[in-house]
């Protein structure tokens, strides 16, 4: 083994080192996750962060609004807290091909359109692949420059001596840091290379976008240190042979998270869709049975989704669960509570529950809508379409108080919905009664059957 060398085993989901492999990481308690690389002994010393080398008292921090950046997109900017804050890393994950580098040249081209210098720093593409891309999206002005680069060092060089406004890392585990002895994309030059490029983004002032790849359970793949050391998280998510996609922010220091926006693929590249809800209740079916439609909020944003059932007699003795766009194992607890509660003799029969518009939604004010939609097909009654309901049950089938129920309640009037099946307890809660909207409050399952 060369001089300097050492081996050491890091775990790929936490980045703990050990000296030798152990089968569960002590910090995680993953187990299988220790891979061997190669490390150097001889580490250059980094830069501080910090200037001061005393504590500062807290009462006399000076405090003031960051300054942001416009994407010149407004559902990138809710997501991000209201533009892009200067100096911070910003890290973007999603399948391959979701949209992730057409979406960042775009929000170059834009940010450039401006008069701020943008550097676009591509592992992965060449110069003449990133133009053909470019061409579809429109035409860029000279404040726009390419750089094709995996060595960390160069790209240190070319960002301190350019010194551009927002920077473009494509992507995170095509880069190499030289003075680590493992090969690109392992634990040690992710950690490492996402280290300095944070450095670079405190100490220059340079907002700095990476990319990173995810791994089959859709999770950014590398050390999830990587998550914990930039200032925020943002997923982008959605089939990538449909024409949506959900960005999806997970972690923000600068603003609130679970906050969403909403894109379509189109032939020039991604556009904005400002109204997710109108979209999504497109095509609905009339006077169909197991169809309702409910509200889930994903950060402040209010969603009206419907949600589709079907529930048919099993031809087998073992009954079939489907759920699509909501979580599976909520789906099964809620036919246990129709079972237990109401009678219904749901273990003969097979239950399919899909979210339409091919979003994923997890928030537990979808309970009433998915029950109701299930009791809809099995008696093969429709609910009526300009009903919205909402609103979580419990194992005894009580409907429990929601968060927001009054911006819900605003969004289904604002979509031209007449009336509003909500907890008895969110209604309570309101000031008054809403103009144009009827709020119906009830506090069991049991009194969902008289509304169909």
């Amino acid at each position: 083994m060369a001089k300097g060398k050492v081996t050491a085993y890091f775990c790929k989901e936490c980045g703990y080192e050990s000296a030798k492999w152990m089968g569960q990481c002590p910090g995680c308690r993953e187990w299988n996750t220790f891979v061997e690389e190669l490390v150097s002994k001889d580490k250059k010393s980094k830069s501080s962060l910090h200037t001061d080398k005393k504590p500062s008292l807290l009462s006399q921090i000076p405090t003031e609004d960051e300054e942001r950046t416009s994407t010149g997109f407004e559902e990138l900017d809710r997501v991000l807290g209201g533009g892009i804050v200067k100096g911070s890393l910003i890290l973007i994950g999603g399948d391959p091909g979701i949209g992730k580098s057409t979406l960042l040249l775009q929000v170059c081209k834009r940010i450039s359109d401006k008069s701020k210098k943008v550097l676009y720093i591509s592992g992965e593409e060449s110069l003449r692949q990133i133009k053909i891309r470019a061409d579809r999206i429109g035409s860029f002005n000279e404040h726009t420059r390419l750089f094709c680069e995996t060595n960390l060092e160069l790209i240190e060089e070319v960002l301190k001596n350019d010194h551009p406004d927002i920077a473009v890392i494509d992507s995170i585990q095509t880069i190499y840091n030289p003075d680590v002895a493992s090969a690109p994309g392992s634990v040690s030059q992710v950690r490492e290379s996402t280290n300095i490029l944070m450095q670079i983004a405190k100490t220059e002032n340079i907002s700095i976008f990476v990319v990173g790849h995810v791994t089959k359970e859709g999770v950014v793949a590398g050390p999830r240190v990587l998550e914990h050391m930039v200032d925020t998280v943002l997923y982008f998510e959605g089939d990538r042979h449909a024409s949506y996609r959900i960005l999806r922010g997970v972690k923000n220091r600068f603003g609130s998270t679970n906050e969403i926006g909403v894109f379509e693929m189109k032939q020039d590249g991604l556009n904005e869709v400002k109204n997710p809800s109108e979209y999504m209740l497109s095509g609905r079916p009339e006077n169909a049975s197991g169809s309702v439609v409910a509200c889930s909020i994903e950060g402040t944003r209010p969603i009206l989704a419907e949600i589709q059932a079907l529930v048919c007699k099993t031809n087998f003795g073992l009954p079939r669960r489907t759920a699509a766009g909501t979580d599976y194992n909520r789906v099964n607890l809620l036919m246990a509570v129709l079972e237990k509660r109401l009678g219904f003799k749901l273990g003969e029969y097979d239950a399919y529950v899909n979210v339409a518009g091919g979003i994923k939604i997890n928030e537990p004010a979808l309970d009433l809508g998915i029950v109701m939609a299930i009791i809809s097909s099995y008696r093969d009654i429709p609910v009526d379409e300009k009903t919205i309901v909402f609103g979580e049950i419990g194992l005894s089938g009580e409907v429990r108080a929601v968060s927001m129920a009054e911006r819900r309640a605003s969004e289904a009037l604002k979509l031209g919905f007449n009336r509003c099946i909500m907890p008895a307890v969110s209604k309570d809660a309101l000031e008054q009664d809403m103009q144009g909207i009827e709020l119906i409050g009830i506090k069991n399952i049991k009194d969902i059957l008289k509304y169909l």
